[in-house]
């Protein structure tokens, strides 16, 4: 293997967040508190949203969301295995099971068309997910969801930044089309706080709700009781959890945010730059941007033609110093899944057995994604 890999994602983090997370460590405030509270105004406004609560992942958004859209033991929830484990496992968490619908082969996301037939009587929500950036075609899901008067969650885990058409405009995702919006900020995601997530909303009950139950459903916030010249005691009227924000992760998001613009813009060229030069590599199919979608390339996969061993492809660039990741997993595929009855999933089975997932982070130097093209075209030819 050659001695200098060059990695599928980097986070980009530098001297900003470091002081950042400095100046909150010396404050003596490091959980929850003002650092959560600026960064949840600022990400709401960054994203068009009325609310926005901050929470310990993305996983916790989506338990969050289903749970305040009503979903309990014993009902569907129609989303794609196609996703990562994180999706499904949310709704199982509430008691209820997956309903996996299949995705479209160039965009990766939920089939509108086959929405209609998956939702039953005991669909309680839909669960959407822009997968890998590329925003779901909500104006199409959203008419069938509506019709039939369920809620719909959006997983926007990899979308940060993401934009589609509504109404004629050009709108970031998070401002909820649907019910409620969850973000990650993984450190492969664009936007990283080490770890955490975010709820959008537009109804402020909802909104409330995340917040008393990410701390545990206390009646009080400890904000305000150490504030209060008063002794105050708490109460725990309901069954809450601990899925708090901390302030040192808030302070690394909040410059994460000044820098949203141009992680994005970067990530564009960069996806543009793929397009051009893996046009010419016969079967190579590469990823679709709809003409009312703005994908901020999260991730770039691309599937491989007929006959193309996917972890020979993978191995041979891995050795050639390139780091990539299959395409993106199936839940019904893994074992707490395998006995759900599901229709066929050909669509997504075929992206996790094709796809490659190619590298691209913000500091990547052309030289280097010219390695990678080169790389890909000898791996496919046969070469090492």
């Amino acid at each position: 293997m050659a001695d200098v890999v060059i990695p599928v994602a980097r986070p980009c983090l530098g001297e900003a967040e470091a002081d950042a997370a400095r100046r909150v460590i010396l404050s003596g405030w490091v959980t929850q508190g003002p650092e959560v509270a600026a960064f949840e105004k600022e990400f709401a406004s960054a994203v068009g949203a009325a609310h926005a609560c901050a929470v310990s992942s993305a996983t916790t958004a989506l338990h969050l969301a289903l749970l305040g859209v009503g979903v309990g033991p014993g009902d569907d929830v129609v989303t794609v295995s196609h996703s990562f484990i994180a999706t499904a496992n949310a709704i199982r968490y509430c008691g209820a099971n997956p309903r996996f619908v299949d995705v479209e082969l160039g965009t990766f996301n939920l089939d509108p068309a086959l929405l209609a037939e998956a939702i039953t009587p005991r669909t309680r929500a839909i669960l959407v997910v822009h997968q890998l950036g590329m925003p779901a075609d909500l104006t199409a899901l959203l008419k069938v969801a509506r019709a039939r008067n369920v809620p719909v969650v959006e997983d926007a885990a990899c979308a940060v930044g993401s934009e589609l058409v509504v109404d004629g405009a050009w709108q970031r995702v998070g401002k909820p089309l649907g019910d409620v919006v969850c973000f990650s900020f993984h450190p492969r995601k664009v936007l990283t706080t080490g770890d955490g997530g975010m709820l959008t909303t537009s109804d402020g009950a909802l909104d409330q709700k995340f917040r008393r139950w990410r701390q545990h459903s206390m009646s009080v916030p400890d904000t305000v009781r150490h504030s209060s010249a008063q002794v105050i005691f708490e109460s725990y009227p309901e069954l809450g959890f601990n899925y708090r924000m901390t302030d040192i992760q808030a302070a690394v998001g909040r410059v994460q945010l000044t820098r949203l613009a141009g992680l994005i813009s970067r990530r564009r060229e960069l996806a543009a730059r793929y397009h051009e030069r893996l046009a010419g590599i016969p079967g190579l199919r590469l990823p679709h941007e709809p003409a009312w979608a703005r994908s901020n390339w999260q991730t770039y996969c691309v599937l491989l033609p007929n006959g193309a061993d996917q972890k020979t492809v993978m191995q041979r660039m891995l050795n050639a110093g390139v780091s990539t990741r299959r395409g993106v997993m199936n839940a019904h595929r893994e074992a707490p899944y395998a006995n759900l009855p599901h229709p066929p999933l050909p669509n997504s089975e075929h992206i996790q057995d094709h796809g490659v997932a190619l590298p691209l982070f913000h500091d990547m130097t052309e030289a280097q994604q010219d390695v990678v093209v080169a790389a890909l075209r000898r791996a496919l030819e046969g070469g090492a």
